[in-house]
């Protein structure tokens, strides 16, 4: 761009609209960018939107496929299952790619989130789901979204947007109503709330120590990592799995590794592309929308008609989510 140092004063204003106007002594800016973004405001891809719509998906049959096993299989010995697949899975897709491992300290994060993460947080969430009822156990893991942008604010640096704190809490008001109207009463118990809590804890921290990996691997390498750590943890239930596997019913054992290779290997891997290019709070609002998107899986899977709570917070999620994408003046 042309500068007016050392010139003549600079000529009077012209039109930006008109072709061929001058420079004036004070560099044009333009409150949008051709395609319409604020200046500085990073492009979202096509295939970062799929992303982050797959992982939504994905993560909420998650739940209707843990409610299907769960008498199958237990706690350890599911989460153990579904790394299994996922590792050999995922295996196939990104170790032809890998150029190399990670190094020395390169290590400390993938171990930190592939043990809090892919095993911890696995485990916390089928014993919770063992104890509350779905609902319940939806409002309570839904923390974690919170917990992601308190932490991404200040340990990422990515501050608290006034559209963000007010999306969240739109969407989070959205997801206790879908708690309410969840139709079974059962009495929380204690120890699954404590899981629930501890679920979204390790998952938020985990999502904090992924997003500067993801600044030196690709998506699918990182999960990869992650998972083969959580493999590991997972490994003294392994004659646990032996043992149910060889008892559970045909439709279980499909449940299993439809859960190891879809909510598990390819939609971690779509969360971790999506992490890499939108920042991790607001990335961590979209998940609001996975308890309505149960409900709906559930009605289509399991012919569990949702109720008018449920269609009325699913509503106030969606509502939630397109708050936090506003952008303050």
């Amino acid at each position: 761009m042309a500068t007016n140092a050392g010139t003549s004063p600079p000529p009077p204003a012209v039109p930006s609209g008109r072709p061929g106007a001058p420079q004036t002594g004070k560099p044009h800016t333009s409150k949008t960018q051709p395609s319409g973004r604020p200046p500085g405001a990073p492009r979202i891809s096509k295939l970062g939107v799929a992303a982050v719509i797959i992982t939504v998906v994905l993560w909420a049959s998650a739940f209707v496929g843990i409610r299907a096993v769960g008498p199958s299989f237990s706690p350890g010995s599911l989460t153990l299952g579904r790394l299994a697949i996922a590792a050999v899975v995922l295996g196939v897709v990104v170790l032809p790619k890998m150029q190399r491992l990670p190094q020395g300290r390169e290590w400390w994060p993938i171990a930190a989130y592939g043990v809090m993460w892919f095993g911890g947080y696995n485990i916390a969430l089928n014993a919770a789901e063992h104890l509350l009822d779905a609902g319940t156990a939806a409002l309570l893991i839904n923390v974690n979204p919170i917990l992601i942008a308190v932490l991404a604010g200040v340990i990422l640096k990515e501050g608290f947007p006034r559209w963000l704190i007010i999306g969240s809490l739109v969407a989070f008001s959205g997801v206790a109503v879908i708690a309410l109207g969840s139709g079974q009463r059962s009495t929380a118990d204690v120890a699954g709330v404590l899981l629930c809590l501890l679920a979204a804890a390790l998952a938020a921290v985990s999502v904090i120590i992924q997003k500067p990996v993801l600044r030196k691997f690709p998506a699918g390498q990182a999960t990869w990592f992650g998972i083969m750590v959580g493999l590991l943890c997972c490994l003294p239930f392994s004659g646990q799995v032996v043992g149910e596997l060889q008892a559970a019913p045909l439709p279980a054992t499909a449940g299993l590794i439809y859960l190891g290779v879809f909510p598990t290997a390819i939609a971690f891997t779509t969360w971790a592309y999506a992490l890499s290019l939108i920042d991790a709070g607001k990335l961590a609002a979209t998940t609001y929308l996975v308890p309505a998107t149960t409900v709906l899986i559930s009605w289509l899977v399991l012919g569990e008609i949702p109720t008018v709570w449920g269609l009325v917070g699913g509503a106030v999620c969606l509502v939630g989510v397109g708050l936090t994408r506003r952008r303050s003046r």
